[in-house]
Parts: structure tokens; C-alpha cells; sequence
């Protein structure tokens, strides 16, 4: 009984690290799980583009009330004229949206709170 155990130890200790075919299942089982953070992931980055996107939108309708609420007379400024870079930008929006895009609509000097109001997210 002794030589047996004495046998089963020797061959214990000569077995050391992995075998080819034990390295090859590890790292087939790494891709699949990598495949499938990627695919997830592109979901998730999809989502949140469109949510700045509307949060934007939003952002600009608040500081266009806010604009209107200001003025002496709210009835003489229509979304269609105010401008987002000149009238809005320096008091009511805190961030340079100059060159930002909103959806479909980049903002530069000619661009009206009713275009970010039509742009689609």
C-alpha cells in the first residue's frame, strides 16, 4: 500500500501546468463572454446619445421660457426668431453650444430655438 501512495505523490508532482487542449477551452470561453460585453455595450452607447440628445432639446425649450418670461412684452418673441447663439446662449444657456449638434441640427449663429425644437433625435 505504501509503494502505491508513494507512486500517486511521484506522479502528482511531475504534473505541473495546463494542458493545450485546457489552455484552448479557456480561451475560447474568454471570446464568447468578450462578444458579448461588445454587443451589449453598443446597445447601451445607442440609448445614451439619444437621451443627451432630448436632454439638449429640453434644455434649450427651459431657457427659451425663461428668455420669454423676461421680456417686457412675452408675445414678441417667437421660437422662429429667437436665435440660440446671440439671444439665448450668454445669459440663459450656461454651456457655448456654437458648433454643438442637437440631433440633426448643428448650432451656429443662424439657428432658431423652433429648429431645435424640429430636430430629431
Amino acid at each position: 500500500m505504501r509503494r502505491l501512495t508513494d507512486r500517486l505523490s511521484a506522479a502528482r508532482r511531475d504534473d505541473r501546468g495546463f494542458t493545450l487542449i485546457e489552455l484552448l477551452i479557456v480561451i475560447i470561453i474568454l471570446g464568447v463572454l468578450a462578444a458579448i460585453v461588445v454587443f451589449s455595450v453598443r446597445g447601451i452607447t445607442d440609448k445614451g446619445a439619444t437621451s443627451a440628445c432630448k436632454t439638449s432639446k429640453a434644455t434649450v425649450a427651459t431657457a427659451y421660457e425663461a428668455f420669454v418670461a423676461s421680456q417686457p412684452n412675452p408675445n414678441t418673441a417667437p421660437a422662429a426668431s429667437v436665435k440660440l447663439v446671440t439671444s439665448l446662449d450668454p445669459d440663459w444657456l450656461h454651456d457655448d453650444l456654437d458648433g454643438e449638434a442637437i440631433g440633426n441640427v448643428t448650432v451656429d449663429n443662424t439657428t432658431t430655438v423652433a429648429d431645435v425644437d424640429a430636430a430629431t433625435c
